[in-house]
């Protein structure tokens, strides 16, 4: 198990910062040519601040963890046209930027910190979002992936048959949960399912296995969302668990878009509080 404190925590809070550093130049960027959206700067900001929280839930830095989630949503809103990137409305960004900087060296007290005013600016620019009528002509469609049946779709892919056995009992409380045993399998159940209308809700995907492993099963599963204009904000929510104990790892899926990271053995009280935290069970 990690220890907060360790060397595995101090790479993540290192790899932040300098993570933040090229966020702050993409946004003054972004800033500087106004309405206009760069793809490939939007999407590359966007990435790393997932990667950033990601990171931050892992570690339990749960301010951290909060500000870049809400500063994740409203990119998202920029990624999918759905507001300009206005120079106002990328300054409240880079203040974002600028608190999860100091956070982050502070990471020891960071969980303290008053976070709701920034919060507050961020949740804001939801309300100044273009209808879906009036988005710019070419602009992807964002669609809503979550469950409205109450009860959650859940795809498990594991190949260890034990692991396996115990995370099915639980989720399986929650609702229906399908089983894959490998990467491949995944990605064909999950494209399936997409294309049925029966979206699933939750994929908890382990790294290692055969034919495909669960980091490229992530990216071909992120495409296929992609493909129907669904951000992943609004997609499936996908845990990784495995026993891969890896800073560089770690950091890895969440820059193909996973949610979070649970180490075997897995916690089901931390499997529980990540589900809590993306609002699954309400």
């Amino acid at each position: 198990m990690f220890e907060l404190g360790g060397k595995l925590r101090r790479e993540y809070l290192a790899e932040s910062c300098a993570q933040l550093e090229a966020v702050e130049t993409d946004l003054l960027e972004i800033e500087r040519t106004g309405a206009a959206i760069d793809e490939d700067r939007v999407n590359r900001v966007f990435r790393a601040v997932h990667t950033i929280k990601g990171g931050a839930g892992f570690f339990e830095l749960a301010k951290i963890r909060e500000l870049a989630h809400h500063s994740e949503d409203a990119l998202s809103l920029i990624r999918s046209r759905r507001i300009a990137p206005t120079p106002s409305r990328v300054r409240v960004l880079l203040d974002a930027t600028d608190r999860l900087r100091q956070l982050i060296q502070c990471a020891e007290i960071s969980n303290e910190a008053d976070i709701a005013g920034l919060v507050a600016e961020l949740d804001a620019l939801h309300m100044q979002q273009l209808p879906v009528v009036a988005m710019a002509a070419g602009a992807p469609a964002t669609h809503e992936l979550r469950s409205t049946r109450g009860l959650l779709r859940m795809l498990l892919v594991e190949d260890d048959f034990a692991c396996r056995l115990v995370l099915q009992g639980f989720l399986s409380r929650y609702g229906e949960c399908h089983i894959a045993i490998n990467g491949r399998e995944a990605v064909d159940a999950f494209g399936t399912a997409l294309n049925a209308g029966q979206s699933y809700d939750l994929v908890c995907m382990d790294i290692m296995m055969p034919e495909m492993d669960g980091r490229e099963a992530v990216r071909h599963v992120r495409a296929l969302e992609e493909a129907k204009g669904i951000s992943s904000t609004c997609g499936a929510k996908i845990f990784m668990t495995t026993a891969i104990d890896e800073v560089k790892e770690v950091t890895l899926c969440f820059k193909e878009l996973c949610d979070a990271y649970l180490m075997k053995p897995i916690d089901l009280r931390k499997l529980l509080s990540e589900m809590q935290f993306y609002r699954m069970l309400e």
